[in-house]
C-alpha cells in the first residue's frame, strides 16, 4: 500500500525506508510496518511539532507555578514559625502575671526592726467575676468600651482616633486594653511605628491564648495609678483604704480617670485635677450606656482615706547596698516581702552617733563594721544620706595608704620572714621613684615589727621588692580585693592603688578569722555544703604566720602609729595616710568585730593635718568601746522592735575623746574644716643592740638579704 508523503520525503513502497535515509531504517526494514490504520492518511508529521511543544510548555508552566507556590507556602510557614518563636521568647504569657516594676521589699535589722522599704507598692491581683459591674464599667468606658467585641486591635477605634487627631477633635489614643497590656508588660515606652507594629502583634497573641476576662484582670492588676502604686487593689487601699470589691461608683470613676496620666491626676497631690478628670469618666459612662445622666449627676467626688503611709526611708547607705541582693532573694509575685538583714540596729545607731559627733568640718567620713565571716553589721557611707546618697564605703575608690602594708608584710611572713628580721630604714632611690618616711626620720635598720609599727615607707617598699610585687598582689587577690593593682610598681606597697573601704575591711576580716576570701554580705550566710567544703574551701595561712601578723598589728596599736585606737583589751589594727593627707584611715579588729574608718574630701583635696593615727583612729576607738559596752553613753534605752532605726540620742555621750597626754597630740578645729596637728605622729622605737643609754645599732642583714631586690614584674 502506498502512503501519501509529506514534504520532500519520497516513499518507494510498503516496507521501504524513506529515500535518502539509512541506518536504522535500512538495517531493520522488516520492523517498519505501519502501526496506524488507513484512517491516518491526513496525518502530517510537521503538524505534530507545535502540539507537543505546547503541551510541554503547559506542563512546564504548571510545574513552575507549583514550584513557586510551594516556595511561597514554605516561606510563609517559616515566617509564621519565626513570629511564633519571637512571641514565645519576647512575650511569654507568664510574664503578664508578674509585676511590671520591682515590688516593695522591706528590709529588717537582725532584731526585726524595719530599716527601709523600697520598691513599687503592689497587692494581690483582682478577679473580674468578684468586682462590681460599676467598677469594671468605669474602666471599660474610659479605656476601651469595645473591649469584648474586638480581637486585640480595634480598627473602628483606631480610625476614630486617627480622624479626631487629624481634624483637631478631642485627642484620642487608638490602643485597646489588650494593646496597653502588651505595651507596659513586654515593650519599652519608645514611640515608633515598629514598636506599634510589635504591640499589635503581641495583642493578637494575647487574644489568641487568653480569655477577655484574663486580659482585663492582668491589665487592672498591673496598671499604674500614681504614688508609686501599681494595680487596682493596691490603689484602692492606698487612696480609699478599702478593697476594690467594695469600691463605690464614685471611687471607681476617680481611679479609672487616673490611668490617662497617673502622676498628673494622683488625688493625693492633685485632688482638684482628679475631680475634673472624674467628670470626663462620668461622661464616658453615660455615652457608653453604662449609666444614665441622672445617675452620673448624682455621683459626688469621693473623700480620700489614706492610712497606709510609709514612715520608713526608701533608702539608706546600707539599704541601697543590700537591695540588689535582696531582689535576688525575693520570690516573684505581688505579695509584700520582708527580708531580715545582718544589720545590728544598736551598732548602726552607735556608728551614726560617732560619725555625727566627730569634728569633720567639711570632710566626709565612712565606716564599715562586719563580722570575720563578712556579715556587715553597721555601715555609714557619708555624713548625711539626705544630702548625698553616694556611698563612700562601697562606691568610692580611694587609696588605702599604709593600711595596705599589712598585706605586704603578710606576704613577707608567708615567704619565710619573721617579725625580728632586720630591714633597712635608710632612704633610697629606685629609678625615678624615691620613697620617703612620713615623719622624715630614718635609721640604719629596724626589725619588721618596728618598721610596721612606725609605718616606715622605705622599709615597706624594700619588703615589697624583696618579696616581689607578684606575690603581694596575688595575696591581695586571695584576700578578696578585686580592684586593679598595677604590677611592678613599688609605690603599691604604700597603698597607691585605689579600692573601696568595703574591700579593704573585708581583707582585714580574712586576716582576723584566718579564712579568706571574705565576701561582704547583708544577709545571713548559709552553712557550706559538702561540695563547697571540699572544692571551694577558703584559704588560710599557717598558725605561726597568723600569730606573727597579729603580733605586728598588735604592736602597731600598742606602740606605733595606731596608739589612739588602743583599747583596754587586745586589739589589732593599722593606720593609713595617703599623699598630701588626701585620705586618712584606720582599719582593725577586736573580738568578733572588724571595722574600717575613712576620712577624706569628695573632691580629693588634702585634709588639714589629718593622719590615720589621728581622727580615724579615735573614731574607731570610740565606736569599739561603745560596741563592747564599755564606752560612754551606753546606758541607752532599747529600740522599739516595730519602729524604724533612728540614731540614739545619748545625753551623757561624750564627743570623740581627746588623745591621752602620753600621745602628745594636739587637736584644733575651725569653721572651715579640720585642723589636727600631731607633734609626734610616730613614736620612734629605740634602736637595737646599743649600750645602756646609747642608741643601738641593728645587726647586719643576712647574706641572702643584703642586696635590694628589683621590683618583680
Amino acid at each position: 500500500m502506498a502512503r501519501r508523503g509529506s514534504g520532500d520525503d519520497d516513499w518507494t513502497g510498503h516496507g521501504a525506508a524513506p529515500v535518502g535515509h539509512s541506518g536504522y531504517y535500512s538495517t531493520h526494514e522488516s520492523m517498519l510496518e505501519d502501526p496506524w490504520d488507513g484512517d491516518d492518511s491526513d496525518f502530517d508529521y510537521k503538524s505534530t511539532g507545535p502540539g507537543i511543544g505546547q503541551r510541554a510548555l503547559d506542563i512546564l508552566r504548571s510545574h513552575e507555578t507549583r514550584y513557586w507556590a510551594v516556595r511561597a507556602a514554605a516561606a510563609f510557614a517559616l515566617l509564621l514559625i519565626l513570629i511564633i518563636a519571637w512571641l514565645t521568647i519576647t512575650a511569654p504569657l507568664s510574664k503578664s502575671l508578674e509585676p511590671i516594676a520591682p515590688p516593695q521589699v522591706t528590709l529588717l535589722a537582725a532584731d526585726g526592726t524595719p530599716i527601709a522599704r523600697n520598691g513599687a507598692v503592689y497587692d494581690e491581683p483582682v478577679e473580674i467575676d468578684r468586682l462590681p459591674d460599676h467598677v469594671v464599667d468605669a474602666f471599660l468606658a474610659t479605656e476601651d468600651r469595645r473591649f469584648y467585641d474586638h480581637w486585640g486591635v480595634d480598627p473602628r477605634g483606631l480610625a476614630r482616633a486617627t480622624w479626631n487627631n487629624m481634624t483637631g477633635g478631642p485627642t484620642q489614643g487608638g490602643s485597646t486594653i489588650t494593646q496597653q497590656l502588651a505595651k507596659f508588660t513586654f515593650l519599652t515606652p519608645e514611640q515608633s511605628l515598629s514598636r506599634k507594629a510589635r504591640e499589635m502583634l503581641i495583642a493578637f497573641w494575647l487574644e489568641t491564648w487568653l480569655t477577655k476576662d484574663e486580659i482585663l484582670e492582668r491589665y487592672l492588676s498591673n496598671a499604674y495609678f500614681g504614688d508609686n502604686t501599681y494595680g487596682l487593689r493596691a490603689a484602692s487601699l492606698h487612696y480609699f483604704y478599702r478593697q476594690p470589691e467594695k469600691l463605690t461608683p464614685g471611687q471607681a470613676a476617680m481611679l479609672a480617670g487616673l490611668l490617662k496620666a497617673p502622676s498628673a491626676y494622683a488625688p493625693s497631690q492633685h485632688y482638684d485635677r482628679a475631680v475634673d478628670r472624674m467628670q470626663a469618666v462620668k461622661a464616658s459612662l453615660v455615652s457608653a450606656g453604662f449609666m444614665t445622666s441622672e445617675e452620673a449627676e448624682a455621683m459626688q467626688p469621693p473623700k480620700l482615706d489614706m492610712r497606709l503611709t510609709n514612715d520608713l526611708p526608701t533608702g539608706t547607705y546600707f539599704a541601697d547596698w543590700a537591695l540588689p541582693e535582696a531582689r535576688d532573694r525575693t520570690s516573684p509575685g505581688y505579695a509584700l516581702q520582708a527580708l531580715t538583714t545582718t544589720l545590728d540596729s544598736r551598732l548602726q545607731s552607735i556608728a551614726s552617733d560617732v560619725i555625727a559627733k566627730a569634728p569633720l568640718g567639711d570632710a566626709q567620713a565612712a565606716l564599715v563594721a562586719m563580722r570575720p565571716n563578712g556579715e556587715v553589721v553597721a555601715m555609714i557611707g557619708g555624713k548625711d544620706y539626705s544630702k548625698s546618697a553616694f556611698n563612700r564605703a562601697t562606691q568610692a575608690q580611694r587609696q588605702p595608704g599604709s593600711t595596705f602594708k599589712t598585706i605586704v608584710y603578710l606576704a613577707a611572713l608567708k615567704d619565710g620572714y619573721e617579725p625580728d628580721d632586720p630591714v633597712s630604714n635608710r632612704p633610697f632611690t629606685e629609678g625615678s621613684y624615691r620613697p620617703e618616711n612620713y615623719d622624715g626620720k630614718y635609721s640604719d635598720f629596724l626589725t619588721l615589727e618596728q618598721a610596721f609599727a612606725r609605718s616606715s615607707n622605705v622599709a615597706a617598699v624594700r619588703m615589697f621588692n624583696e618579696v616581689g610585687s607578684g606575690k603581694v598582689i596575688d595575696l591581695a587577690r586571695d584576700l578578696g580585693i578585686t580592684s586593679p593593682i598595677p604590677r611592678g610598681d613599688p609605690s603599691v606597697a604604700l597603698g597607691t592603688a585605689g579600692m573601696s573601704l568595703m574591700e579593704l575591711t573585708a581583707a582585714y576580716a580574712g586576716i582576723a578569722g584566718n579564712s579568706y576570701p571574705v565576701r561582704p554580705t547583708a544577709f545571713l550566710r548559709e552553712p557550706r555544703g559538702l561540695w563547697d567544703s571540699i572544692f571551694n574551701a577558703p584559704r588560710s595561712t599557717s598558725n605561726s604566720t597568723h600569730r606573727e601578723i597579729e603580733q605586728l598589728l598588735r604592736t602597731a596599736v600598742n606602740e606605733g602609729t595606731g596608739r589612739n585606737a588602743r583599747l583596754p583589751g587586745v586589739n589589732f589594727g593599722k593606720t593609713g595616710t595617703t599623699q598630701n593627707n588626701r585620705d586618712a584611715l584606720f582599719v582593725g579588729y577586736a573580738g568578733d568585730l572588724v571595722v574600717g574608718v575613712w576620712i577624706g574630701n569628695d573632691d580629693n583635696t588634702p585634709l588639714r593635718g589629718v593622719s590615720g593615727g589621728g581622727l580615724p583612729a579615735k573614731i574607731w576607738k570610740n565606736f569599739m568601746l561603745r560596741a563592747q559596752g564599755i564606752g560612754p553613753g551606753e546606758r541607752t534605752r532599747r529600740q522599739s522592735p516595730t519602729a524604724p532605726v533612728q540614731p540614739l540620742d545619748v545625753p551623757d555621750a561624750s564627743d570623740i575623746p581627746a588623745p591621752a597626754a602620753e600621745d602628745n597630740v594636739e587637736i584644733t578645729t575651725d569653721a572651715s574644716g579640720i585642723t589636727i596637728r600631731e607633734e609626734t605622729p610616730d613614736r620612734e622605737a629605740p634602736p637595737i643592740d646599743a649600750p645602756p643609754g646609747e642608741p643601738r645599732a641593728a645587726p647586719p642583714l643576712p647574706a641572702a638579704r643584703e642586696t635590694e631586690a628589683a621590683p618583680a614584674n
